[in-house]
């Protein structure tokens, strides 16, 4: 019953307009999908903006993935096998980790990148004071569409290594190898992004997150090249690049020894995912603002 309908001391003639109803209101799924596809139109349209910048990008990418193939090229010319990886089977690796990569840079490398600019110039107060999670927001605000090209190009060459090695995966291989690069993809987001969460005390923390990007070089290597010990162990447990392409790549390949491997890679999947948001809660509950 709307206010002039109250005053006058009339029931209302119709039926309320469904906008005035909350259960016609869209469901929250639907609403920050709809934000986010404003978003990706933005991104589109600021790409396009800068076309040339765009292909540069895509072809230094694309230079530097042919690069570490020649390396490994070269590597293979003098040695039959790396631990107990084929050249082959470690293209397919390499294919993978590089596959990986580059959806998280498309998605969310440069948005980690950029927190510590949200919070040096106040840009971090008017994202909290709209009606929309913050970090969501902090995370997804930019999308880079050269990164997914080059995600095409991991994906060429995964197939034609595939042939090589004369592989046949099945759907239920496929589905799985989906699904452990997508457990890939969020461990690397959820610690670059509890990383740069660090610049709500150091303002600017650019450096941590690129160290951190670096070490993106380990997921290309064969973890069975790796000797037991500390190191082994703190880059499988503490900071598991060893798991990243790895577990997907094994997949494929039938050289997991057992599902507890994939198992684990989920598991460290939830624990980083948990461990970021705490130090996100923690790190954004004593921010006051940039001008305090």
């Amino acid at each position: 019953m709307n206010s002039v309908t109250q005053r006058e001391g009339r029931e209302p003639s119709g039926p309320v307009p469904p906008a005035s109803s909350p259960h016609h209101q869209p469901s929250t799924l639907v609403r920050y999908l709809s934000l986010y596809m404003a978003l990706v139109k933005n991104s589109v349209v600021r790409e396009m903006g800068f076309k040339s910048n765009f292909i540069l990008w895509i072809i230094v990418d694309l230079m530097w993935f042919l690069l570490q193939i020649t390396f490994f090229s070269v590597l293979y010319s003098h040695v039959d096998r790396i631990a107990d990886w084929t050249k082959w089977e470690v293209i397919l690796l390499l294919s993978a980790s590089h596959f990986i990569q580059q959806i998280f840079t498309g998605l969310f490398f440069n948005n980690c990148v950029a927190i510590s600019d949200h919070i040096r110039t106040g840009r971090l107060d008017f994202m909290m004071l709209l009606p929309v999670n913050t970090r969501f927001l902090v995370s997804l605000r930019h999308v880079d569409l050269g990164a997914f090209v080059n995600a095409g190009t991991a994906v060429a060459l995964m197939i034609y290594a595939g042939r090589q090695l004369h592989l046949s995966p099945s759907f239920l291989q496929l589905a799985g190898f989906l699904i452990l690069c997508g457990a890939g993809l969020l461990v690397h987001y959820s610690l670059m992004f509890l990383l740069a969460s660090i610049s709500f005390w150091t303002v600017r923390a650019q450096g941590i997150v690129w160290g951190y990007y670096n070490l993106f070089q380990l997921s290309r290597l064969p973890d069975s090249a790796f000797p037991p010990g500390i190191f082994k162990a703190f880059f499988t447990f503490a900071l598991p690049m060893l798991l990243v392409a790895n577990v997907p790549a094994k997949l494929l390949t039938d050289k997991l020894r057992s599902p507890k491997e994939m198992l684990l890679l989920l598991l460290m999947t939830c624990a980083c995912l948990i461990v970021s948001e705490l130090g996100w809660r923690f790190s954004i509950r004593r921010y006051a603002s940039a001008s305090s």
